[in-house]
């Protein structure tokens, strides 16, 4: 049986060097897999730069970086989780490698245009790391590089705008992939309402890709000119306003983190119905909530600016629709719930890392509530407390969402399973180190713990201690679980076609797929989810009608 490790469709023809095949192929599934390759690469470097930091906020003092070096690894760290790990990680990789397949498609609708991406993503980060030996090394500004500070400070900036600004550009060119694929490619007989909740995910952050990330990306140009030109935009020194940065970059930056989120909620909606053994609760709901999200989202980027100066009815109306965004999330976390209620629940690995993220997602949902309060949010912003609520939503839910789709289509992907006993192992480290390395610095930032700061006050030392110990068995099963997983992709066991009893469309064709998915366009006359006590109610290859 053929399949795209075998076969590949290149820009130029196929070419004798395997490497050459893979980089300039525009299968979307081999698009994917680079994409799997150099973000996760981007995330290990991440976590050793915050690994640095956090031995060094050990103990109070200069340990062994001093202060410029601290800040300069506090905005690579942010810089590459947020640009180069969690933005791009779920649409790129899972949303590449499953939106045609999960609609029926052959490919995404403009191949090239899609490896063109994964290039524009590739000259970004290598301008971002050359930036790094260049001049006064890498900006240390943190990764919002807030005016005026960035317009002023000796570092690299200009580059590391550049590199942010190309991809921002690599992002929108997946957005629109993504948007005209759905609309165009879909498998005849496949409505909207019959489309996987992971495509409603992915279709309601392609929409964000597209509208918000030109405006970070006119801000960005905005600062080089600003440094380059001497035109006064943000400096108050030459006439500019510091606060219209933070409204234009937060304009983006709060709807970037539904664009983050959205695919993830749709991965768990398709593990969810999978090992419960049920149709998914309140489909519908969960389709239309990701829309309203994404809407909503756009609305709320003031809540990061209650201590930057607004009229006291700016502040009401920002909190009102910080509250009310919860409500399409509080939607598909009861739906989820009422999934599970009275299911056949089978506790495999990526059934686990869904119930750890409903955990640690939860705790950081309902702390973006207590920010989203005026009153507190004076007290407690700029703490610890913030630190921790967008560790507990981007790396609790982002990242655990990621590595439940990476441990439930790995067989799909690969061919191969892994070892479920060791995978299991792996999430039992990370869960329980991951709280523990950030659940002290809600207590911490309560206490008034400021963040971002290289040094501190004796009184909360404990915390980062404890924090310290939590970052250790984080890295440590991060470490065992990337093993795991490539292990079972050199020496696992050949997967079957459908080894988790799917309903969607990629599983009812081999493992891994083959060169254009399916030999024949697939109708689509079913529902999604169809369960009936505790077994799908038939085998849904058996309802694929070829036409040609």
């Amino acid at each position: 049986m053929s399949s795209f490790y075998d076969h590949t469709h290149t820009v130029f023809g196929h070419h004798k060097s395997k490497i050459l095949n893979w980089i300039f192929s525009i299968d979307h599934k081999r698009v994917a897999i680079l994409y799997l390759f150099t973000t996760m690469a981007f995330f290990l470097v991440g976590v050793a730069v915050a690994l640095l930091m956090r031995l060094e906020l050990f103990a109070p003092g200069q340990q062994f970086i001093d202060p410029d070096t601290y800040n300069q690894a506090f905005t690579l760290h942010g810089t590459i989780m947020t640009f180069l790990f969690i933005i791009p990680a779920l649409p790129a990789i899972f949303g590449n490698f499953l939106l045609p397949l999960m609609i029926g498609a052959k490919d995404v609708s403009f191949p090239r245009l899609n490896l063109l991406s994964w290039w524009l993503y590739m000259a970004g980060a290598s301008l971002a790391v050359f930036s790094l030996f260049w001049g006064e090394g890498f900006a240390d500004t943190g990764w919002t590089f807030y005016a005026p500070y960035s317009s002023t400070t000796g570092t690299n900036v200009v580059m590391a705008l550049t590199a942010a600004y190309i991809l921002g550009l690599s992002s929108m060119l997946t957005g629109i992939n993504f948007v005209v694929t759905i609309h165009r490619l879909r498998a005849p007989g496949m409505t909207f309402f019959k489309m996987p909740l992971f495509i409603w995910g992915s279709y309601s952050a392609a929409w964000i890709q597209i509208l918000a990330t030109p405006v970070v990306g006119i801000t960005l140009i905005l600062v080089v000119l600003e440094r380059t030109l001497g035109v006064g935009i943000f400096d108050p020194s030459k006439g500019g306003d510091p606060i219209l940065y933070e409204h234009l970059f937060w304009i983006y930056s709060h709807p970037a983190v539904y664009l983050m989120i959205l695919p993830a909620f749709g991965v768990v909606s398709e593990i969810v119905p999978t090992f419960c053994r049920r149709t998914i609760f309140g489909y519908k709901s969960i389709a239309i909530s990701s829309l309203l999200i994404a809407i909503v989202g756009y609305m709320v980027w003031g809540h990061h600016m209650f201590t930057s100066g607004m009229a006291d009815w700016a502040k009401i109306v920002f909190s009102f629709l910080t509250f009310f965004v919860a409500v399409p999330t509080g939607v598909k976390f009861f739906d989820w719930v009422a999934t599970m209620y009275k299911g056949s629940i089978v506790f495999k690995t990526p059934m686990l890392w869904v119930m750890g993220t409903i955990i640690t997602f939860g705790i950081g949902g309902i702390t973006g509530l207590v920010l989203g309060t005026v009153g507190i949010d004076i007290h407690v912003h700029d703490t610890y407390y913030v630190v921790a609520h967008f560790h507990y939503t981007m790396f609790g839910g982002v990242a655990f969402m990621l590595f439940a789709a990476m441990h439930y289509w790995f067989p799909k992907v690969t061919g191969k399973m892994y070892n479920e006993a060791k995978a299991k192992v792996s999430f039992y480290l990370i869960f329980i180190g991951f709280n523990v390395l950030w659940f002290p610095m809600f207590i911490a930032g309560f206490l008034g713990m400021p963040r971002r700061y290289f040094d501190y006050l004796p009184q909360f030392e404990i915390y980062h201690q404890i924090a310290g110990i939590g970052a250790l068995i984080t890295v440590a099963g991060i470490f065992y679980m990337i093993y795991v997983l490539i292990k079972g992709a050199r020496k696992g066991e050949k997967a079957p076609d459908n080894p988790w009893g799917g309903t969607t469309l990629e599983w009812q064709i081999s493992s891994p797929p083959p060169l254009e998915n399916f030999a024949t366009i697939p109708y689509v006359d079913f529902e999604p989810y169809m369960y009936k006590d505790g077994k799908p109610v038939i085998d849904i290859s058996d309802q694929l009608k070829g036409i040609k």
